[in-house]
């Protein structure tokens, strides 16, 4: 049985057809990406948690029942009259079919934003930039859980993403995800002169209000990504005279310095 139970998976799996390959430090199957293979006996597949050595892994994909696997696998090692028929079709798990990306839509929109503009004003960010914002389009409360809902829009000006933040943190951090098909290749920003060359990024949407609310001259043409992609990053004049004279870098540094300072004075 040692024999048998210390088969080589990723020769067997080869054996029976599927196209193994490794990965760093273990094995896996281009037929089932979830299989891993470790210290080359010992298998586990994480979408069904499933896990064992070759007569279990045999018994599973090949459905056989525990004698059938074990005959199968001495055959296989040449211990038996009988060796296995190479050529016999095993089964294999079905390839899952393609997942298709959800539609975007927009949560519904509360009849006020009160709750929007309390929680913003808590976390300091002036009234006229959280007005600018909603006047935009960028910003709203949604109907059902009072959320602020952060929209990105793409060039044409058409919502294609959308964050939505809890308005009330108990207990540590507040309700934070992603409107379900959003495109995380638009970032959330304000409108921009596409012949910019220098950008500015945020790690969060209150960051970048919190820039605009430090740094007026710079409302109309700031940008923001979250973490998404790469290509969401779009150019911008981030400061006019300010950042033409000191640069990007060291603005962004002024505007963290006299942040922590607010945040000192107002608690």
């Amino acid at each position: 049985m040692d024999l048998v139970r210390n088969t080589d998976l990723p020769s067997l799996l080869s054996s029976l057809g599927y196209t193994v390959k490794r990965i760093g430090s273990y094995y896996t199957a281009a037929e089932m990406d979830s299989l891993r293979i470790k210290d080359s006996t010992q298998w586990y597949r994480y979408s069904t948690r499933q896990h064992g050595d070759a007569i279990t892994f045999i018994q599973e994909f090949c459905g056989k029942s525990f004698r059938e696997a074990v005959d199968y696998l001495l055959a296989y090692h040449g211990r038996s009259r009988d060796s296995p028929n190479r050529d016999m079709p095993v089964p294999r798990p079905k390839a899952a079919p393609p997942k298709e990306k959800p539609a975007f839509a927009l949560p519904p929109a509360h009849a006020d934003q009160r709750r929007v503009f309390a929680y913003l004003r808590k976390r300091g960010i002036a009234v006229q930039v959280i007005r600018a914002f909603i006047d935009a389009g960028l910003l709203y409360e949604d109907q059902k859980y009072h959320n602020c809902v952060f929209v990105g829009r793409d060039g044409n000006g058409r919502p294609k993403f959308a964050n939505k933040r809890g308005t009330c943190d108990l207990n540590g951090s507040g309700f934070k995800a992603d409107v379900t098909g959003s495109d995380k290749k638009i970032g959330f920003r304000l409108p921009c002169d596409p012949e910019i060359e220098e950008v500015a990024v945020f790690e969060a949407p209150i960051d970048l209000m919190s820039f605009c609310t430090f740094c007026r001259e710079v409302t109309h043409y700031t940008s923001i990504d979250q973490k998404q992609d790469n290509n969401s990053l779009s150019a911008f004049d981030p400061g006019r005279r300010m950042l033409e004279r000191q640069g990007l870098r060291t603005a962004c540094r002024a505007f963290v310095a006299e942040r922590w300072r607010w945040l000192r004075r107002n608690g």
